[in-house]
């Protein structure tokens, strides 16, 4: 029996190839009824949505476990921590239907504090929270101790984990300038900056109640409302009505009703 010519089987091989190289999407495995009490227990965020919107998150929880890793590093990672990160990359997108954080591939927590050289260590450690760049682009580095800070009771207007996933949203269009334009109509973008100046120098002239640290820059600021809005909106609401609007259009969100 004659066997097929060589050309006919090449198209065969390319396509078993094809089949076997393809990359399957990771199975989104739904949240647990574990999962969910403690989402209801630690996220105050959560606890507030209707049953309907509390489907959607843990939609989103569970998407977000399907795409980005998170690493402990030096620490036993628990469910509580895992869900305490999701849920901070959930809140500031719960707004959009299908936004995807395209620029993040980990998470990696650390146990407390750390020092520009990635070291939890020693002296000088002051940072709780950073979005990576150079060869750690695509990756976030969060301290266990802020990020459960952030959930706590005691925590008034911040959150770091929050914080820290506004920056990601911000760079998102390639720059992380404070101006979130795939979030934003290019109308309220020159209101927005107006706003944020205007705010910045009440802050420097201390006639503000806003976090110092949101004078830094344009990025720290938006970042530093960002976690007011989500942690306190009725108090920002009350204080700075028109941030309040501002965030609400930019997150497509009313976190104060």
């Amino acid at each position: 029996m004659n066997s097929l010519p060589y050309a006919y089987l090449i198209p065969i091989v390319l396509l078993g190839l094809y089949f076997l190289l393809k990359k399957k999407k990771p199975a989104i495995e739904p949240l647990t009824d574990d999962d969910k009490k403690i989402l209801e227990a630690y996220v105050g965020f959560y606890h507030n949505l209707d049953s309907t919107d509390k489907l959607r998150f843990e939609q989103k929880v569970a998407e977000f476990f399907s795409a980005v890793r998170i690493e402990g590093v030096g620490l036993e990672m628990t469910t509580l921590d895992e869900l305490l990160i999701a849920s901070s990359a959930v809140i500031p997108i719960f707004g959009f239907d299908d936004w995807q954080y395209r620029n993040l591939s980990s998470v990696l927590l650390y146990p407390d504090t750390f020092n520009k050289d990635f070291q939890f260590e020693g002296a000088e450690r002051n940072i709780m929270g950073m979005v990576g760049t150079g060869y750690m682009n695509g990756q976030m580095i969060l301290s266990r101790s802020a990020l459960r800070h952030g959930f706590s009771k005691s925590a008034g207007k911040e959150n770091t984990a929050i914080h820290e996933f506004v920056h990601l949203l911000d760079k998102s269009d390639g720059a992380t300038d404070g101006i979130p334009e795939n979030l934003m109509s290019h109308q309220y973008t020159l209101p927005w900056l107006k706003m944020m100046h205007e705010e910045i120098d009440r802050i420097a002239d201390n006639k503000s109640d806003i976090n110092p640290y949101a004078i830094t820059n344009e990025a720290e600021f938006f970042a530093v409302v960002s976690e007011y809005f989500f942690e306190k909106p009725e108090l920002l609401k009350d204080k700075h009505p028109e941030l309040y609007h501002q965030l609400s259009i930019i997150f497509a969100q009313q976190p104060a009703g």
